[in-house]
């Protein structure tokens, strides 16, 4: 490798997807092929992701770490000169704890970037072949887990509070709370609304089962599931017999980029109102 190929020494929080290669970003694949060090969560990350990095890269697994001794090895490693990829399963920004790991870094003048990645729930909805948002239907989705013992969940995030939106739902490391969580979803939800378990999504077992609500924690303890699985609850899960089309390629829908027909037949560019409003 030249000097041309060596990346700035810092920290690259980066974002590995739910588990499969091929759903790493660009970005991410091109950092984990030119990175000096790798330190990445093996409980987490199988470690199918660092097939194509560096033969010499210093591989760290960190489950079996706490923060007090992953830090100063990443900024032990970049003061010495080199680059630091950090990898997160998912999306840094999702269930991380990735907050922590950016205050110690910046106290300690370490320079650092973050590069996303693909969510378990977008995977989810890819592998279901759903839109969770659905026009007419639902038009919110929301991100959010069970209280556990290492991680609380503020009051005012209470999942009762937040089924009554009944919205797309998605819910994180709660597998072990399963026979709580349904009390919860059951207040709002219908107990036939689908719900998909979706257990170690882009990993080479990975598993989804679409139950009816009522049904989620027993699939759940038959399954002997207690971590990487993800609950989907959504009315997109539904068979609708009509739902309102949405008015982004309906032709009597007009926007900044469509002309439209007038009375007289011909094309004419959009009012100013409307160019002002592509929604």
């Amino acid at each position: 490798m030249n000097n041309t190929d060596r990346l700035v020494p810092k920290v690259y929080i980066v974002g590995a997807g739910p588990g499969d290669p091929e759903l790493l970003t660009v970005k991410a694949y091109k950092l984990l092929a030119r990175a000096d060090v790798i330190l990445y969560a093996d409980s987490l990350v199988p470690k199918q992701m660092l097939q194509d990095v560096r033969p010499d890269a210093e591989i760290i697994r960190t489950a079996n770490k706490t923060l007090e001794e992953i830090v100063p090895l990443m900024i032990d490693r970049v003061r010495g000169g080199c680059s630091v990829v950090r990898l997160h399963s998912g999306d840094p920004s999702l269930y991380g704890a990735v907050y922590e790991q950016i205050q110690l870094l910046a106290e300690a003048e370490i320079d650092f970037e973050i590069v996303p990645g693909i969510s378990a729930f977008q995977d989810a909805a890819a592998k279901l072949k759903v839109e969770l948002t659905v026009p007419g239907l639902v038009q919110t989705i929301i991100l959010t887990r069970m209280s556990g013992k290492a991680t609380g969940v503020p009051p005012r995030e209470e999942l009762s509070s937040l089924a009554s939106h009944g919205a797309s739902l998605c819910l994180y490391l709660s597998a072990r709370h399963v026979q709580e969580a349904q009390q919860k979803l059951m207040e709002y939800y219908s107990p036939q609304i689908p719900v998909a378990i979706c257990y170690r999504l882009g990993w080479p077992d990975e598993q989804i089962w679409v139950v009816p609500l009522e049904k989620m924690a027993i699939m759940t303890e038959e399954k002997n599931l207690v971590r990487t699985t993800l609950y989907l609850i959504s009315p997109a899960l539904e068979k609708v017999e009509k739902v309102r089309r949405s008015g982004l390629y309906n032709p009597k829908h007009t926007h900044l980029f469509r002309k439209f027909n007038t009375p007289g037949g011909k094309i004419s560019a959009l009012p100013q109102r409307e160019r002002q409003d592509e929604s």
